[in-house]
């Protein structure tokens, strides 16, 4: 079974769905729970 992959427009919605969440003052963490990503995968 392979890895998931997305799709550039997922990935692009994701991330501004991450700006605006950070924008209205949410935690890197809060916002990774929020669109499905580790925070590990963001160090």
């Amino acid at each position: 079974m392979g890895r998931k992959r997305h799709t550039p427009e997922q990935t692009i919605t994701r991330l501004r769905a991450a700006e605006a969440a950070i924008a209205d003052g949410a935690t890197v963490a809060q916002v990774c729970r929020k669109i499905g990503v580790t925070v590990a995968a963001t160090d």
